[in-house]
């Protein structure tokens, strides 16, 4: 599991983030979040296809329109470090380095990157 899994393991535990990266379809996550799951894969697997109807679903869903944003503001953000590691060959941390950097963003979150400026 990568650091960003280890992150999620200490939200919900091993066990439930393990099932929902084997198949977040049969995962036993709320309608909701499946709804998510689904609008995400597609957005990174197939970006053309995204239009109207898919953000109509998720409000369907109950997902607010913030909600919405943000998640697909994370998938940006992970998508294009996924490539440029890609590209660069970052290596991923492991043990001990691993589990320091998903306490450090457990503990000041994703949003720091993407958080209005205190003047606003």
């Amino acid at each position: 599991m990568l650091s960003h899994g280890a992150v999620a393991s200490l939200h919900f535990g091993d066990d439930l983030v393990d099932r929902v990266l084997k198949d977040w379809r049969s995962a036993p996550v709320s309608e909701s979040l499946k709804a998510v799951l689904a609008y995400l894969e597609k957005l990174t697997l197939h970006p053309a296809d995204v239009g109207p109807d898919d953000i109509s679903a998720l409000r369907r869903a109950g997902i607010s329109d913030g909600a919405i944003v943000e998640a697909a503001v994370v998938c940006f953000i992970f998508s294009v470090m996924n490539r440029l590691a890609d590209a660069f060959g970052f290596r991923s941390p492991s043990g001990p380095a691993k589990k320091s950097g998903a306490r450090i963003i457990k503990l000041f979150g994703y949003r720091a990157a993407v958080s209005k400026p205190a003047n606003e």
